[in-house]
């Protein structure tokens, strides 16, 4: 725990998924525990860098954590790819870990430091503030660690790490700081950013292409043959089973949970149940000044701070509500509304001054000025709670239904491992009429495929197709319970003959050729155009369609051809009166004749200009930046302090397909 970091605020407890996300983004590059070992050589060892060791867990864990990030976009076929992601994404995550240590090491070596002050400052006003200071309020010390432990991590972990983090910020910003954009690069880019055209364009559709299209059987089979690799065994394993399925839910209804149960978990987790001493305090607050440039508080500003404080104060001692003042004057936007009230709050869970003061104060009373490190504070002390420990009844609501789910999981898993019993000695249908459960039979099915009355349920699936022909009764696990299976037959993998698979092959054929017919013809239109000097002319020979757009952007979107940025980008250099070579704009072939270009406006430039500087600065900092860790790294190569062992290295990518990568 880290007491600088408990500013004061309300305590709420807040469920904050999108923080999990934030942090594992954030230490798949900076939360690595390094640590120092002689050997090279040794195992599970990839690089040593100043002497620290960069791991092959560690590696490991940082490519999980991106594929993780990435595999979000794919929904439900995320864990299908997980696999393929985390592959991909080792020898990234082992580089990015190598960088990194590179970069505090050169931080180190230039007496760069990140003060505890800093790392309070970055967790209160950056990136982490939504949610550990909502509103501006911290969430309490006890919601902090929890927060943390959510993503396997402890306090001292985190907060060690998010200076380091601080550390390569500044190096970054030394780094970069060089950067430059002449007024020539901004007006530039403003004008590729900005600069309109205006074209005809003729359009030739693969789709009528394939309308056209008529292939003879003879043509077909010759297809087939000479794509028969990419056919053979393209049909999978398939396989029946019939099966019983135990749903955890219809359990769940017939669990109760005794008072003897209940009695018996509280007392084996009674130091979960110690409600320590707690007091509900509201507060004024006069926030102190921020430091200027030069990294100093002003002092006129401390003293205008202070003497509004002491203004507050003696308006209250004549009289003034408490709540009425908060919510006028205080600069604490997140309590001011409710009055200045902070809610209950655990000892430990304040700064120092600010909890000796609030300790000190009997309930009801209010304090003089108290001065922190954040500013002046009013306390009041609204009501006391002392240390005690919260009876059954208190927390039988959250008990309940954890013993409910352990008593079902529990009986669920029982009545699957006796139904299974039962079916081994005398088979499966037996077993299920005895017990009063349906037996479902399959038809032949692939890895792929869902089954009735189990929905997604990759466990089963692969129980199922890892059991071995003519095995006994088994039981897997689902999304709903457990299910007790029966293998009946296995269709291995084969190749589909001509017959079996006409359909697919016709529209392979077609698909191939209206390609290959596409790109014929869009570059016979380009050639005539150009050689005419007369695209509409060029189309009507050739049965194209001729269009002619709007005043487009460099980003804009054009019917039939779709985004800018692609092919069609070509427009942008050419003159009026030009004709573009062929462009490829997915089932469409396209040609270009440019009419006119618009130039923008000088004022647009003048609203525009220091958008786009800022742009082309951040720009250039990230490349300048880039070089500087692309030459660091090769520098730190070259004396020995960066160290590779390219067998580990090659050994850990070959795995990183592999289960537990």
């Amino acid at each position: 725990m880290i007491r600088f970091l408990q500013t004061e605020g309300p305590v709420k407890k807040i469920v904050l998924s999108g923080l999990l996300l934030l942090i594992c983004g954030a230490m798949a590059i900076t939360l690595t525990p390094i640590g120092s070992n002689d050997a090279l050589s040794k195992p599970g060892v990839v690089a040593k860098v100043n002497g620290e060791d960069v791991t092959a867990e560690e590696v490991r864990e940082t490519a999980r954590q991106m594929a993780q990030q990435q595999a979000q976009q794919y929904g439900a076929q995320a864990s299908m790819i997980m696999s393929f992601l985390i592959q991909q994404d080792t020898p990234r995550a082992a580089d990015q870990l190598i960088d990194r240590q590179a970069l505090l090491t050169e931080a180190q070596r230039m007496g760069m430091k990140a003060s505890l002050q800093e790392v309070k400052d970055d967790l209160q006003h950056g990136r982490y503030a939504a949610y550990f200071f909502p509103g501006g309020n911290f969430v309490g010390e006890a919601e902090y660690q929890n927060m943390l432990q959510r993503a396997n991590l402890t306090p001292s972990m985190f907060e060690e790490n998010v200076r380091k983090e601080l550390l390569i910020a500044k190096l970054q910003a030394l780094i970069s700081d060089s950067a430059s954009v002449s007024d020539a690069a901004v007006r530039q880019e403003f004008l590729k950013q900005n600069t309109k055209v205006k074209f005809d364009y003729a359009v030739v559709k693969e789709d009528d292409i394939k309308k056209g299209l008529h292939p003879t059987v003879e043509e077909l089979k010759a297809f087939y043959d000479s794509h028969q690799k990419s056919y053979v065994n393209s049909i999978p394993q398939k396989r029946k089973i019939k099966y019983v399925v135990l749903d955890t839910a219809k359990v769940q209804a017939g669990v109760q949970v005794t008072r003897d149960e209940l009695q018996a978990y509280y007392n084996q987790h009674r130091d979960q149940y110690r409600a320590p001493e707690q007091i509900k305090v509201s507060h004024i607050w006069i926030k102190m000044p921020l430091p200027g440039p030069d990294g100093k508080i002003d002092d006129k500003g401390v003293a205008d701070a202070q003497r509004r404080a002491d203004d507050l104060l003696k308006q209250l001692q004549s009289g003034a509500k408490f709540e009425d003042v908060a919510k006028k004057y205080s600069e604490d936007t997140g309590s001011a509304n409710v009055g200045g009230s902070l809610g209950w709050i655990g000892k430990g869970q304040m700064g120092g001054d600010f909890e000796k003061a609030a300790l000190s104060l009997p309930k009801g009373k209010i304090s003089g000025v108290v001065k922190t490190l954040d500013g002046f504070h009013i306390i009041r002390v609204d009501d006391k709670q002392d240390a005690h420990m919260k009876t059954l009844d208190e927390v039988k609501s959250e008990i309940e239904p954890i013993l409910k789910q352990q008593e079902t999981q529990q009986l669920a898993q029982k009545q699957a491992e006796d139904l299974l019993q039962q079916a081994k000695t005398q088979g499966l249908d037996a077993a299920a009429a005895a017990k009063g459960v349906p037996v479902v039979n399959s038809d032949f099915f692939s890895r792929t495929d869902a089954l009735p009355g189990l929905g997604p349920a990759p466990q089963f699936t692969e129980a199922v197709f890892g059991a071995a022909e003519k095995s006994p009764p088994e039981m897997a696990p689902t999304s709903q319970g457990f299910a007790v299976f029966q293998l009946l037959a296995v269709k291995p993998p084969s190749t589909p003959t001509f017959e079996e698979i006409r359909t697919r092959v016709e529209e392979q054929f077609r698909n191939e050729r209206a390609s290959t017919l596409l790109a014929q013809k869009t570059q016979e239109l380009s050639d005539r155009a150009k050689s005419e000097h007369d695209l509409k002319k060029a189309a009507k020979e050739l049965g194209a369609m001729v269009k002619t757009s709007d005043f487009v952007l460099p980003d804009g979107q054009v019917p039939d051809i779709g985004s800018m940025t692609e092919g069609a980008s070509v427009a942008f250099s050419m003159k009026p009166g030009d004709i573009s070579g062929p462009i490829n704009s997915g089932a469409n072939g396209v040609v270009i004749s440019l009419v006119e270009v618009q130039a923008p406006a000088d004022a647009d430039f003048a609203a525009k200009r220091d958008q786009i500087r800022e742009m082309l600065l951040q720009t250039k900092q990230q490349e300048i930046f880039g070089l500087f860790v692309t030459n660091l790294r090769a520098q730190m190569e070259k004396s020995g302090e960066i160290k590779i062992n390219q067998e580990e290295m090659k050994a850990l990518t070959r795995a990183g397909s592999e289960p537990g990568a």
